[in-house]
């Protein structure tokens, strides 16, 4: 399935001790409903996006980069399979 992951820092207003935590909302490309939110750690968003997801380099290496701003990051139009959204939550009808 096509999906949007869009991230947003949580309490990016303070400054963040120990471990950085994120908003990840996972929206259907296609313009449809069907938005799922859940939060996730540095360290889990990056696990699921090498092992899970075949994405090419740069793109997780832009992604990545985007984290760290206060926007958050976005990757847009991903091909994701219906296994790995069942294993985060989302859940396919």
């Amino acid at each position: 399935m096509r999906m949007n992951l869009i991230t947003s820092p949580i309490n990016s207003t303070r400054p963040h001790r120990g471990t950085v935590r994120y908003s990840l909302t996972v929206r259907p490309a296609a313009g449809v409903p069907g938005d799922y939110q859940m939060h996730a750690t540095l360290e889990q968003l990056l696990r699921l996006l090498h092992n899970k997801m075949h994405l090419a380099t740069p793109k997780i290496e832009r992604f990545e980069r985007a984290l760290s701003t206060p926007a958050g990051a976005r990757l847009l139009d991903i091909e994701i399979s219906d296994d790995v959204l069942t294993e985060i939550g989302y859940f396919i009808d």
